[in-house]
């Protein structure tokens, strides 16, 4: 009965944040969790706290934050591919083989990717997309840096 409950709440907003409930097996919780214990930052969002002293600073206005030529994108669809998050930012000028979807170590996409843009300018520029769709789901943009962005590309390989 709680099960058909929390479905109804699928496609409806908690806060200021779209989600989306479906059904999963057991096991896959049970991933979920253990990878949340496991690998640092794989789940990080607003939801659990502050992040770690060695993560990009977050601040409410995004013009205030120091620009990288990285882009974090979180909220994307399971299934985005790298050819989805190119023509997203298809009037912008980026490094089309510096654009990473990560993974949990089970393959599984996290729903965050980063793109490197040619500059730090150019980045700056592609902000612009903030909050727009790709599919169904709306994409949050971050100013992220070259060691996040590795870090999140080495555990995909794990």
């Amino acid at each position: 009965m709680q099960v058909e409950f929390a479905l109804q709440r699928d496609r409806q907003n908690m806060g200021r944040r779209y989600v989306e409930v479906f059904r999963c097996k057991k096991q896959d919780y049970y991933n979920a969790v253990a990878s949340e214990v496991s690998y640092e930052g794989i789940y990080d969002n607003d939801y659990h706290g502050s992040p770690p002293p060695s993560r990009t600073k977050r601040f409410s206005d995004k013009d205030q934050m120091e620009y990288t030529e990285i882009l974090k994108m979180r909220g994307l669809p399971f299934s985005a591919t790298k050819a989805q998050i190119i023509d997203f930012f298809k009037d912008f000028k980026l490094i089309e083989d510096r654009v990473h979807i990560a993974c949990r170590p089970d393959g599984k996409a996290t729903g965050e990717a980063f793109v490197e843009f040619v500059s730090p300018d150019e980045a700056k520029k592609a902000m612009c997309k903030d909050k727009m769709t790709i599919g169904s789901r709306y994409v949050e943009l971050f100013p992220s840096t070259t060691d996040e962005a590795r870090r999140a590309e080495s555990r995909s390989r794990q």
